[in-house]
């Protein structure tokens, strides 16, 4: 690679839960030789998606490629954090041949693609594509729409009221800013469905942008990675519901992460959490958990009630136990009374 080449950067967005994680793990496990570096950054104070990458093993990709930018959102602090992060990156003697950049389930992309339109990044970056996942089986169960009927009635007991829906705010924030958009978990949604939600995302988005299905984010690297669209020249045609604002903040969730004891078994744990989810409406759960007499740690992951749980490796020697949580939902989520229900 010589230095008049600029290094391609793909963006993966997606809100909390779409498989994000999912994708970029299997990415890795085919990318052959190419030699990647990844910059990983997340909503709240726990870095798991980080920690579930770092734990890959895979070559192309080692654990001091993965850049973790935890509590902030990549959006909001691109001068401060991402900027010399990439830096970091390019002033290594095997510099990355790609960059692949996770953002927050609750970013918006827009701005991040703006930041490579800086001198000192337009110089050696370009972003080849922005590639948005989507939990289609959520978007199906219309997790990011609201009820027609109930907004109504609404709106007639009180026009003045706000009914900005800042799930669908973010989700299509994301959407309108893709040069490829990934419905994934189809494996959870029949033909029919796959079919609505293709035909919704087609509607919401003004310019053609190809809509690929995909289950457990299985998708061949090659689709990924060379999309050249030079998206830091492209901005107009990639239109937000906060272009007019001169920020972005994040005032409409609450998260927090809970330390908890070992749990006896994951099958009553996980039904709990699936209880709570509904009860509290907590939109994503993830973490890490120790189970009483088991080597392994156990890794849980929640979209709605929607849960997964897996032992995803042994403790390591020396390495703190104990569960720990991240839980994400809009504004006015009760942790004392969560928190209370798993204590």
């Amino acid at each position: 690679m010589t230095s008049l080449r600029k290094t391609p950067v793909t963006i993966v967005t997606g809100f909390l839960g779409a498989g994000k994680t999912t994708l970029i793990r299997h990415l890795l496990e085919n990318a052959g030789n190419r030699r990647l570096a990844l910059i990983i950054n997340e909503f709240g104070d726990l870095g798991i998606d980080a920690e579930i990458l770092k734990g890959c093993g895979i070559e192309s990709c080692p654990e001091d490629n993965i850049v973790e930018l935890a509590n902030g959102c990549l959006c909001c602090t691109v001068a401060d954090d991402f900027a010399p992060a990439i830096e970091a990156l390019l002033a290594r003697p095997d510099a990355p041949e790609h960059i692949v950049i996770e953002t927050s389930g609750l970013a918006l992309p827009k701005p991040l693609v703006k930041a490579f339109d800086w001198p000192e990044l337009r110089a050696r970056l370009t972003v080849d594509g922005v590639v948005a996942v989507i939990d289609g089986a959520a978007v199906a169960e219309g997790r990011f729409a609201d009820d027609p009927d109930k907004l109504a009635a609404q709106r007639a007991a009180d026009p003045s009221l706000d009914h900005d829906n800042p799930l669908e705010e973010v989700y299509e924030d994301q959407l309108l800013c893709a040069d490829l958009i990934l419905m994934n978990k189809t494996d959870l949604m029949d033909p029919a469905a796959q079919e609505t939600v293709a035909a919704e995302i087609a509607a919401t988005v003004p310019r053609a942008v190809k809509i690929l299905r995909t289950s457990g984010g299985k998708i061949d690297p090659a689709v990924l990675l060379g999309l050249h669209a030079a998206a830091e020249d492209d901005l107009a045609a990639r239109p937000s519901h906060h272009d007019a604002e001169d920020g972005h903040d994040h005032d409409d969730w609450d998260s927090f992460v809970l330390d908890l004891p070992a749990i006896d078994a994951p099958g009553p744990f996980v039904a709990k959490l699936a209880a709570l989810a509904d009860q509290f409406d907590i939109i994503r759960l993830k973490g890490f958990a120790e189970v009483t007499g088991k080597p392994m740690r156990l890794l849980v992951q929640g979209v709605g009630t929607r849960l997964q749980q897996g032992f995803d490796r042994p403790w390591k020697a020396g390495e703190a136990r104990g569960t720990r949580l991240v839980v994400i939902g809009q504004k006015g989520l009760d942790r004392a009374a969560i928190e209370a229900a798993l204590r």
